[in-house]
């Protein structure tokens, strides 16, 4: 069995990502994804389940982030953690939905019986 220490900081990276350089942080006691903007805490809360299913349930930017691009960075580099660490995808936050239906490419880790489009 693998452990991974308290907090497991992710380096994943999008070209096109101004946030590129800012880790996206897994905090498994608040069960979520977190990423440090200007001072700000953003996160994408998420559950997992025996299946290695892993819900994605609500994603939250502060205010003073809002348009900036931030939420989409955070579910790119999340979508980056559940392919990579053999999970699939449960999309039960909205925004993570939306960002699913522009990119199309993240269809194959939708769990079974998922769909968005």
């Amino acid at each position: 069995m693998c452990t991974f220490p308290h907090t497991y900081k992710l380096k994943i990276f999008t070209m096109s990502d101004k946030y590129a350089a800012i880790e996206l942080v897994k905090n498994p006691d608040k069960r979520r994804f977190e990423m440090e903007v200007e001072n700000h805490t953003a996160f994408i809360e998420y559950i997992i389940n025996k299946d290695n299913i892993m819900y994605l349930t609500h994603t939250e930017v502060p205010k003073a982030l809002e348009g900036k691009g931030v939420g989409g960075s955070m579910v790119e580099k999340a979508l980056n953690y559940i392919k990579d660490n053999g999970y699939t995808l449960a999309p039960l936050c909205p925004f993570v939905a939306a960002y699913l239906k522009r990119h199309p490419e993240w269809q194959s880790i939708l769990a079974k019986g998922y769909n968005v489009g």
